[in-house]
C-alpha cells in the first residue's frame, strides 16, 4: 500500500438546453414531452437535401450566458461538423463549434465553507442535441425518438479548477442560478435540460502534473453528481494505493447501484474529422449586438441580495429563500411596488407559497398567480376585512387559479367586518354561556378567555377578527 497523498482535480462539461421555442436549425418545437417523433421535420431528422437555417435566438442566449460568466465574445464565430455514427444521430454528424466557439476565457465565483474562489471557463460553444434512444426491456428492442434532435445546446467547458464534489456542486448551482435569471434555460436536470460530464483525476499533493483522467457522462442530478465524484475518487485512490495505473476511459454512473461502469477506452482520441459546415455562414458579432444583449441583462442574485438587505432590511434567511428563484423575486418586488409591506410579502412567499409548491409539485418558474392578487390579499388582511384563516383559504385559490381575492371575498360573503351591534350581542351571549371561563379570567387565568373567543368565532362562523373579539370581551369584563 502506498502512503502517498493525492489531490483531486475536476473539470466539467455542462450541456444546457436553451429556451428557444424552436430548434437551432429548423422551425420545429422544442417543447418537452411530446409524442415520439412529432416535433420533427426533414432538417432535424437529417433527410438528404435539407438545409439548416440558424436561429438567431440561440446566438442571443449564448452571448448572454457568455457575458454573465465574464467571457470574451468571439467576433467571428462559425459552425463545424463533428462526424460520427450513432443511431440517435440522424445526419451521422453533429453541428457544433470546435475552432471558433462563441465564448472563451470566462470565470464564475463560487463559495464553499466560507471560502471564495474562481472557476475558469475555457469556452462556451453552441451545438445541436441528438435524438433519444428508448430501450424496451420486455421486447429487448430499441426505439429512437428524434423530438430532441436539433434542440439548441450550449456546452460550457470549465478548466480543471475544482478540487472536491462540494466545489463542483457550488459551480453547477452558480451556473444554474445565472442561466435561470437570464431566462436562457430552465436548467431542469430531471428533464435533461442541464446535464454534466465529469472529468476527474488524482495527482500527488504538490505536483503540477495532471494524473490520468476518466470522464463520466450525462449526469443529471446534483445528488448523482456528488455521489459519482466521491465514488470515482475512492476508486482511483484504491488503484493508485495498490500501485496500479488509472485507465483513461469513459464511464457510466448507475445511481441506483452507486457504481460506475467503463463504457469505452479513450487511450487514443477518436478522430471526429471536424470540418467547417458548408451550409452555414460564419457569425459576425458586432459591438452593437453585444451591447444590445448586455443592456437586457437582469439584476443577478448577488446584487439582489445586497439591495434587499439595504432597501427592505429583511433577514438573511428570507433574502436567500426569495432570491433563489427569479420568478419568486419578481413576484416579491412587484407586490411591494403595489404597496404591500416587504416582510409580509416575504412571509407569504416563504410559508404558504412554498407549502403549496411542495404539495402540488410546482416549480417556481411555473407559478401562475400574479403579484397584484397577492398584494390585494395582504391588503384585505391588513385592513381586517378577512382573518388569517380565511386569508389562507383564499390564497389557495389565488395560487391555483389566480382569482381576484377582493371579488372572491365579496361574492362569497367572507368579510370578517361584522356589524358592531351583532358582534356585541354575540360576545354578551358567549360570556353568559361560559361562567366558569369568566370566573377563571377574574382569578387571573388569562388563557381562559380562549373559551369565550372560540364560542364567538363559532357563532360568527369565523367572520370576525379574533383581536377585536378579545378587546370586546376584556371591555365587557372590565379588565
Amino acid at each position: 500500500m502506498s502512503d502517498k497523498k493525492y489531490e483531486t482535480v475536476i473539470g466539467l462539461e455542462v450541456h444546457v438546453e436553451l429556451s428557444t421555442k424552436t430548434k437551432i436549425f429548423c422551425g420545429c418545437s422544442t417543447e418537452f414531452g411530446g409524442a415520439p417523433n412529432t416535433h420533427t421535420c426533414p432538417v432535424c431528422t437529417g433527410m438528404p437535401g435539407s438545409l439548416p437555417v440558424l436561429n438567431k435566438g440561440v446566438v442571443d442566449r449564448a452571448i448572454a450566458v457568455g457575458l454573465a460568466t465574464n467571457c470574451e465574445i468571439t467576433r467571428n464565430s462559425k459552425f463545424d461538423r463533428k462526424n460520427y455514427f450513432y443511431p440517435d444521430n440522424p445526419q451521422n454528424y453533429q453541428i457544433s463549434q470546435l475552432y471558433f466557439p462563441i465564448c472563451r476565457n470566462g470565470k464564475v465565483e463560487i463559495e464553499v465553507n466560507g471560502e471564495k474562489k474562481f472557476v475558469r471557463i475555457h469556452e462556451i460553444h453552441m451545438e445541436e442535441d441528438a435524438g433519444k434512444l428508448v430501450h424496451d426491456p420486455f421486447t429487448d428492442e430499441t426505439y429512437v425518438d428524434f423530438n430532441r434532435s436539433g434542440v439548441p445546446l450550449i456546452e460550457i467547458v470549465s478548466e480543471p479548477d475544482m478540487r472536491s464534489s462540494d466545489e463542483v456542486i457550488a459551480y453547477l448551482d452558480k451556473l444554474r442560478e445565472t442561466i435561470q435569471y437570464l431566462g436562457a434555460s430552465d436548467c431542469k436536470l430531471n428533464e435533461g435540460s442541464m446535464r454534466a460530464d465529469v472529468n476527474l483525476s488524482l495527482r500527488e499533493v504538490g505536483s503540477d502534473k495532471f494524473g490520468t483522467r476518466t470522464e463520466t457522462k450525462n449526469l443529471n442530478s446534483f445528488r448523482a453528481i456528488k455521489r459519482c465524484i466521491e465514488n470515482e475518487i475512492g476508486r482511483q485512490m484504491d488503484i493508485l494505493n495498490e500501485g496500479g495505473q488509472v485507465v483513461q476511459e469513459t464511464r457510466r454512473w448507475d445511481d441506483n447501484k452507486e457504481y460506475s461502469y467503463p463504457m469505452r477506452s479513450k487511450e487514443d482520441a477518436q478522430d471526429y474529422r471536424y470540418f467547417p459546415d458548408p451550409d452555414l455562414v460564419p457569425i459576425v458579432v458586432s459591438d452593437e449586438w453585444i451591447e444590445e444583449i448586455r443592456a437586457k441583462q437582469p439584476e443577478f442574485r448577488p446584487a439582489k441580495k445586497i439591495r434587499y438587505k439595504e432597501e427592505y432590511d429583511l433577514p438573511d434567511y428570507d433574502i436567500d429563500q426569495i432570491t433563489a428563484e427569479k420568478k419568486m423575486a419578481d413576484i416579491f418586488e412587484e407586490a411591494i411596488l403595489l404597496g404591500a409591506e416587504p416582510k409580509k410579502v416575504s412571509n407569504w412567499l416563504m410559508v404558504e407559497t412554498m407549502r403549496l409548491m411542495k404539495e402540488t409539485q410546482t416549480d417556481a418558474d411555473k407559478l401562475s398567480f400574479s403579484a397584484a392578487n397577492l398584494a390585494k390579499l395582504i391588503k384585505l388582511l391588513d385592513s381586517k376585512e378577512i382573518n388569517g384563516k380565511v386569508a389562507k383559504e383564499v390564497f389557495e385559490l389565488v395560487f391555483k387559479e389566480d382569482i381576484d381575492p377582493e371579488v372572491y371575498v365579496k361574492e362569497n360573503n367572507l368579510s370578517t367586518k361584522a356589524d358592531a351591534g351583532e358582534l356585541e350581542e354575540v360576545v354578551e351571549k358567549a360570556i353568559e354561556a361560559n361562567p366558569k371561563a369568566v370566573e377563571d379570567i377574574r382569578a387571573g387565568k388569562g388563557k381562559a378567555i380562549g373559551a369565550i373567543v372560540g364560542f364567538v368565532m363559532k357563532e360568527m362562523k369565523g367572520k370576525c377578527d379574533p383581536g377585536e373579539v378579545n378587546k370586546l370581551i376584556s371591555s365587557k369584563l372590565g379588565l
